[in-house]
């Protein structure tokens, strides 16, 4: 099996992206409640986003499961160029027609557009489905790009869509090609 986990809570007050927000209090209390779950299940190998919130996240489950870490770009949330780690009042001001737009082709100055993060992680897919026993630390973009690939979705901003919340857990089987949530 694949295992996928979100991040734990970050300060939300900043827009994601490719930013360098660490997790909060709560979200390192998150983070290692779901690592106390992930003992359950059998996972040999970590996989995690480069990005801070990702990297401190799988730092916990590391420790908590005494399973090695590699990190890569790959898994980082979709590049919001330009608008990565300001205060989203801010960006809404300077940057609104990007933070509110519904158009998945639409790129972010200096950024990708939810298409390009779509295609980006429909090409590391293939890389993915090559391991066994892994845990991929990452997103709620990334992730949710999964469900929209395996489902044959089409693409859209329902962020919600999949419930892929801080510290949640999800299984990809890969035989049946289905992700469900855990927890």
């Amino acid at each position: 099996m694949i295992y996928f986990l979100r991040h734990g809570l970050d300060d939300e007050r900043y827009v994601g992206g490719y930013s360098n927000v660490g997790l909060t209090k709560e979200g390192i209390i998150g983070v290692r409640e779901s690592s106390i779950k992930l003992k359950g299940y059998n996972i040999s190998k970590i996989v995690s986003s480069d990005i801070l919130r990702a990297k401190q996240t799988s730092l916990i489950v590391s420790s908590y499961l005494d399973v090695s870490v590699t990190y890569t770009p790959k898994l980082r949330e979709m590049d919001k160029g330009l608008v990565n780690g300001m205060l989203k009042d801010e960006a809404l001001k300077l940057y609104g027609e990007y933070m509110h737009t519904r158009d998945i082709n639409k790129r972010f100055p200096n950024g990708e557009s939810l298409m390009d993060l779509y295609l980006r992680i429909k090409d590391y897919l293939a890389e993915i489905l090559t391991y066994e026993d892994t845990l991929f630390i990452t997103h709620r973009g990334v992730i949710n790009m999964i469900y929209f690939i395996l489902n044959d979705i089409s693409l859209n901003y329902d962020k919600e869509a999949f419930n892929v919340t801080h510290a949640s857990a999800h299984e990809l089987d890969k035989e049946k090609m289905k992700i469900k949530k855990l927890f």
